[in-house]
């Protein structure tokens, strides 16, 4: 196992909550990584909007694979990739997306059920796994269900299916349980403790503090698209500012220091 695997292997089984700020760039996880970020995180949404196209498993592979390789480029810690749902409804072209990205670097992804059938993403987490292998990487894989963020039934059944899923995903070799829309103690706790192995949630409106957080069993918390969707809302209304007026101090102000910036690729 490379030294970058294992060291997020390690991560995961840590006492203390694994917090990683998702990036969607080289620029941005190389600062990320200089603001004390122990691994790096893609958003797919982020890398989607960076490059000019829509979120929704849509990203050319090659096109990911190529930003991948730019943060792999400049950062030193371990960094893991968002697939998505692997950008195939064909368990067996899982390869043709992960190859790319493991010959970029990356020692981790996320992949989702989305809306597809959980036994579809049995199948491409097998096929993961075996591509992985083959490659000689211990990839973390991260199952992502989107049972809570897809509001699919009640809160009660909300919860049996996301254990449910939980259990196909880790004996079809999944790592890791990512679970975004998932914010209320009681079932985070309880998922948590039936899942058998690392749980991960998402930055959302109402989701309990990181110290909370660890009391109740979650091993990883994601900010997802939140800081990229910040800071283009905040691009927008400079822009906007700065076409109305053009007033010089607007763009100016707050601005990250060119020598600062400068010192992050040295």
């Amino acid at each position: 196992m490379s030294k970058l695997a294992k060291t997020f292997q390690d991560l995961h089984s840590s006492t203390s909550l694994l917090v990683l700020p998702n990036a969607w760039d080289a620029g941005s996880a190389r600062l990320f990584e200089n603001t004390g970020a122990k691994a790096i995180a893609t958003t797919s949404a982020g890398v989607a909007w960076a490059l000019g196209y829509l979120d929704g498993n849509v990203v050319p592979v090659d096109k990911l694979a190529a930003v991948v390789a730019s943060i792999t480029r400049v950062i030193e810690v371990p960094l893991t990739v968002d697939i998505e749902a692997g950008y195939t409804d064909e368990p067996k072209k899982i390869d043709d997306t992960l190859k790319p990205i493991l010959d970029a670097g990356a020692v981790g992804i996320n992949i989702e059920d989305g809306e597809g059938s959980p036994d579809l993403l049995v199948r491409k987490i097998e096929q993961a796994r075996k591509t992985a292998n083959s490659a000689g990487v211990k990839l973390f894989i991260n199952a992502r269900t989107d049972v809570y963020l897809n509001g699919l039934g009640t809160s009660e059944s909300q919860r049996d299916e996301t254990i449910s899923r939980a259990a196909l995903y880790r004996g079809a070799g999944a790592d890791g349980l990512f679970v975004p829309g998932l914010c209320e103690s009681a079932a985070i706790k309880t998922i948590a403790s039936e899942v058998k192995m690392p749980l991960n949630v998402m930055a959302w409106p109402d989701l309990p503090s990181a110290s909370e957080l660890s009391k109740v069993g979650v091993h990883r918390l994601s900010s997802g698209a939140a800081i990229a969707q910040v800071l283009w809302n905040h691009a927008e209304e400079l822009a906007k500012s700065f076409l109305k007026t053009g007033d010089s101090g607007i763009v100016l102000k707050n601005a990250m220091g060119y020598s600062k910036l400068q010192s992050l690729f040295e």
